[in-house]
């Protein structure tokens, strides 16, 4: 049958060839010389019998031999005649089940086994054994046999299992860095819990790092959350008796919470408390526990507490508008005591000495508005400490009607060394009146008026409550767009708040070249804040059209003006004009700091950061180093150095430049 096959394959070729015949039959024998044999020992290599002890090494090796054996002598017979080998390839297909291609696919199958029986007998060896996945030789009982798997496609095999492996780690590990992400970012979260309205129990306080810090007090608050809880369904189900009894254990848990902070605060009987209140707890939850009940219970609660906080910041919020905008009693008492001695002082030791210098254009002049004597004195004070020569200051302070005596007898009891003084009263100006001064026309106007002292205004809210503190009613706050006014003989004029202290020699500003500016200023903007967006309405066409939304802004505070370059540019013309555009609060919100952007845009040098550090008033994490550094350090904020919401930590570099043991201070008991 074979040599049929290869005959009909040589005719074939013959046939396509067209002569060659002599070439052909040599080739026909070739393969019955060669190949012929070679399919038997395979076969024989292949099927063995179980009861033989070879090893797969021994069979594969075998198989391999005689292939590589049968691929060298075809290769060394037809080295040069590639063709050949060609249609050797094609007649050994047509071979069926003697082909080598059958034996490795089929693995000798059934009707193989029939021819070969004859064989197999005369030999006493009945093959029955299979190849595995991995060349093992496995006895299966009844011949059942498995392929034989080549190096190639052992070797595939590997390599995807390899990925698997690999493509489950790095889904196990990408899995690990998405839980360690979320694990970062709540603790993130948590940082910006406001630690002052949740208080002691907030689990993300420092000091509850410890699993049993506070251990006692936190469990017995959360009998009372769940105590509350089975009470709102005890209502539903109609358990009065158990509802009376959470009740009772409510009210003893709150009465020992509300005396203790920290464990160590409990008294002896809290761990009774613990005792009873569980097991209340754990019959209303043998009675009452419904999943979905308290659940809901518990989510209601959630919402309520969070209504709460919400108004408890708002609360808060408008408390501390409130305290900043208060005058404390000690400095009420010390302002009353200076104005009743005041005026009994005769005409002429009212007087304060070197008058000569107030309009001296060759000295150093400060001016300083506040209606507060207690820190315009320190204001002075740090100055003259800090300077070279106290003697070419001039300050010169101006205050209300009401506090004019005042200010006039504390300096004239405490006179700042060789330093001028000149106090005088805002409202003694005749010129700021309401035809001139277009603010003074909006205060008495009945919109302002509503404004400020309508109670149920629809902007009397904490959000706009900064907006309404009634400096902004003082003319003082206006009057530093009129120092040509005040002022009219001197050249260059230092301005400065009273929320400041002065820690070394400001005289180099006098040096500082503005180059043709008028204001010479600290600038405040960073990356994305305090610039001209911030501070003014852009939606306004008057605005957007004039003025840059990221042009960045200054501080007032401690200002250089120069009043030639003022008079010369007509800078309060300027912001008369911007003022009048604003009577109905459309360009801006009240206060002096947008319309000083407006009015001075294009015309501030900026001077260096280390002349003005600002945010003591409200930034808590200010550098110690930028404070010491700096020339001037301002207060801005609602926490002015005077009041008890001041930060503790900034409040000493203000108060070293008080004298608490002065008569004055100690009768209105002022103290640090």
């Amino acid at each position: 049958m074979a040599l049929k096959r290869g005959l009909s394959g040589v005719n074939r070729i013959r046939g396509g060839g067209g002569g060659g015949g002599s070439r052909s039959a040599f080739i026909l024998l070739v393969f019955f010389c060669v190949f012929a044999p070679l399919v038997f020992f395979v076969g024989r290599g292949v099927y063995i019998d179980s009861s033989n002890d070879y090893s797969n090494d021994s069979v594969k090796q075998h198989l391999d031999w005689r292939e590589r054996l049968a691929m060298k002598s075809l290769r060394s017979l037809f080295s040069k005649e590639a063709s050949v080998l060609d249609v050797i390839t094609a007649s050994t297909a047509d071979l069926g089940p003697f082909s080598l291609d059958s034996f490795k696919k089929n693995n000798l199958s059934a009707s193989y086994r029939e021819v070969d029986t004859s064989v197999r007998n005369s030999q006493n060896q009945t093959t029955s054994s299979a190849l595995n996945a991995k060349g093992d030789i496995t006895s299966k009982g009844s011949g059942s046999h498995q392929k034989v798997e080549t190096p190639a496609k052992f070797y595939r095999r590997q390599l995807r299992e390899k990925r698997r492996e690999m493509r489950a780690n790095e889904l196990v590990k990408r899995n690990d860095d998405t839980i360690l992400k979320l694990e970062n970012a709540a603790i993130e979260r948590s940082k910006s819990v406001d630690s002052a309205v949740l208080g002691k129990y907030s689990i993300w306080r420092r000091e509850n790092e410890n699993d049993n810090s506070d251990s006692n007090i936190r469990l017995m608050r959360d009998q009372v959350i769940m105590a509350r809880v089975y009470c709102g369904i005890a209502k539903l189900k109609n358990k009065t008796e158990l509802l009376q009894e959470l009740q009772a254990r409510i009210k003893d848990s709150q009465r020992v919470l509300a005396e203790a902070t920290t464990d160590a605060d409990l008294p002896r009987s809290a761990h009774d408390k613990l005792r009873d209140m569980g097991q209340v707890l754990s019959k209303a939850k043998m009675q009452l526990y419904d999943c979905k009940l308290v659940t809901g219970k518990l989510r209601a609660m959630l919402q309520t507490a969070d209504e709460q906080v919400r108004s408890l910041k708002k609360q808060s919020t408008f408390l501390a508008q409130l305290a900043a905008k208060t005058i404390p009693n000690p400095i009420h008492c010390l302002s009353m005591r200076l104005t009743i001695d005041y005026y009994l002082l005769s005409p002429e030791k009212r007087k304060f000495p070197r008058r000569e210098n107030r309009e001296n254009p060759n000295l150093y002049h400060y001016a300083l508005f506040s209606d507060n004597v207690l820190a315009a004195s320190v204001v002075v004070n740090s100055t003259i400490m800090n300077a070279k020569d106290p003697s070419k200051h001039v300050f010169h302070l101006v205050t209300d009607k009401l506090n004019f005596a005042a200010m006039n007898m504390w300096f004239l009891l405490n006179p700042p060394g060789k330093a001028t003084i000149h106090v005088e009263n805002v409202d003694e100006f005749k010129w700021l009146n309401s035809s001139y001064c277009p603010v003074l026309r909006q205060l008495e106007s009945a919109a302002m008026k509503e404004y400020y002292f309508k109670a149920d205004h629809p902007s009397s809210g904490s959000s706009n409550l900064k907006y309404r503190n009634p400096k902004y009613l003082s003319m003082l706050n206006h009057l530093r767009f009129y120092l040509p006014e005040v002022y009219p003989k001197l050249n260059k004029i230092l301005f400065l708040d009273d929320d400041i202290i002065v820690q070394k020699d400001l005289t180099p500003l006098w040096e500082v070249n503005l180059n043709g500016k008028v204001n010479g200023a600290v600038e405040t903007c960073g990356e994305s804040f305090h610039r001209f967006d911030k501070y003014l309405n852009f939606s306004n066409p008057h605005i957007a059209r004039n003025f840059n939304p990221n042009a960045c802004g200054w501080a007032y505070g401690m200002n250089m003006f120069d009043l030639k370059e003022w008079k010369k540019r007509d800078i309060t013309g300027i912001y008369h004009k911007w003022q009048n555009m604003n009577e109905n609060r459309t360009l801006w919100k009240l206060g002096t700091l947008p319309p000083g952007l407006i009015t001075f845009y294009g015309l501030t040098h900026p001077l260096d950061k280390s002349w003005h550090v600002l945010g003591l008033g409200y930034n808590p994490s200010i550098a110690k180093k930028d404070i010491q550094n700096a020339a001037v350090v301002h207060y801005n904020g609602n926490m002015k150095p005077w009041l008890e919401l001041a930060m503790s930590k900034y409040r000493p570099y203000w108060t070293k430049y008080i004298k608490f043991d002065h008569p004055y201070l100690r009768r209105c008991n002022l103290h640090e």
